[in-house]
């Protein structure tokens, strides 16, 4: 799920949660240096990732030997990473890219951007107090208590942390895409998964989704990574709160982007040596989109807001500027923020990956 702000904390800026900057370097030096020749001159890539790479955005290699420390902010910044060179798209396949462009639909809908998020959740303790039942006597649910039958519990689903930056997030996103915010974002208590399902959202050019995401088993009896909405009162075929992988995969979409800020959307159901993007990533991918936002890890709430509004500022200022430059570019503009030191590690700027189509 996504994380809380500063989630790396004062630690991280006095010298702690180093990041293993030469292993990094030895993995490039392994498996991409013998390849400098093939790449050189090149400013992108097309990534088709296999085995461990699978969990692992190439954006966190190291080109060179690093200096300074691994916990020190700015040997961080002045590292050579991967993604200093180069614009890194992921493809699931080698014949993705022939297929993304001959049978995904193009976005010539007429909304430049529609976004959902922000559900309305309430926490642990928060459920708990709008309930009268204190904090500390009501132990872990039952292993059966997140699903009732073939649905999620929505009790469940309502006590997981608010997403206090995500609607700030949309805003960011529409404005900046000449979109009106009022008719473009269904947020808070609006955001739920029978909205998104109901809504014509082949006619967006861009869609985004700030929310929580979920891998296979994060909720127990979830049997499939999902997005989280504002549960309803009661349970139903059309909405428990819950929109899953297979759900995803039976929208009609024809964007040209479809980002998914939240955690984790790049993994496959969560386990050691599963196939790679077998998600919601490939889910949005057969819904109809060209090109994906997805996330490697548990995301920063500031961070994951700041990338995505960075990536499309620069899409705004350039629109020829392709979907894989303009990440580049925003992870560049995070990593640099010298007002926070914490988001110098690559837990902050790297989560992110282009998927589809990068140009």
């Amino acid at each position: 799920m996504r994380g809380a702000e500063g989630a790396f904390g004062d630690e991280f800026a006095e010298g702690g949660t180093p990041f293993d900057r030469t292993t990094a370097h030895d993995l490039y030096t392994q498996f991409l240096a013998p390849l400098a020749e093939v790449t050189e001159g090149k400013e992108s890539l097309l990534i088709i990732p296999d085995g461990a790479f699978t969990s692992l955005p190439l954006s966190v290699l190291v080109t060179a030997p690093p200096e300074g420390s691994d916990a020190d902010p700015e040997a961080l910044r002045t590292t050579s990473w991967l993604m200093n060179s180069y614009a890194l798209t992921t493809l699931p396949a080698v014949s993705s890219l022939k297929a993304l462009r001959l049978f995904q639909k193009r976005a010539e809908g007429s909304e430049p951007f529609r976004g959902f998020g922000s559900p309305t959740l309430l926490g642990r303790a928060g459920a708990e107090a709008a309930e009268g039942v204190e904090v500390a006597s009501r132990g872990v649910r039952s292993a059966n208590a997140y699903f009732r039958g073939r649905y999620a519990d929505v009790d469940a689903v309502r006590e997981l942390e608010p997403l206090p930056q995500t609607e700030n997030e949309l805003r960011h996103m529409a404005e900046a895409l000449g979109a009106d915010p009022g008719a473009a974002l269904t947020i808070g208590d609006a955001a739920t998964e029978a909205a998104v399902k109901d809504a014509s959202l082949s006619n967006a050019r861009i869609l985004a989704f700030a929310t929580h995401g979920l891998v296979t088993g994060e909720l127990m009896g979830l049997a499939e990574p999902a997005l989280v909405f504002t549960p309803p009162a009661e349970a139903s075929d059309k909405d428990d709160g819950l929109l899953t992988a297979s759900e995803a995969a039976q929208l009609n979409l024809a964007a040209d982007w479809v980002v998914l800020s939240a955690c984790n959307t790049a993994a496959g159901d969560g386990t050691p040596g599963a196939e790679g993007l077998s998600g919601l990533a490939r889910a949005f991918l057969y819904a109809g989109a060209r090109a994906i936002l997805v996330s490697h890890w548990p995301v920063r709430d500031d961070a994951a807001a700041a990338l995505t509004t960075h990536a499309f500022a620069n899409l705004v200022q350039d629109p020829t500027m392709g979907r894989a430059e303009a990440l580049r570019r925003a992870m560049l503009s995070v990593m640099e923020d010298s007002n926070d030191p914490t988001l110098a590690h690559p837990s902050a700027w790297a989560p992110f990956v282009v998927v589809g189509e990068g140009g």
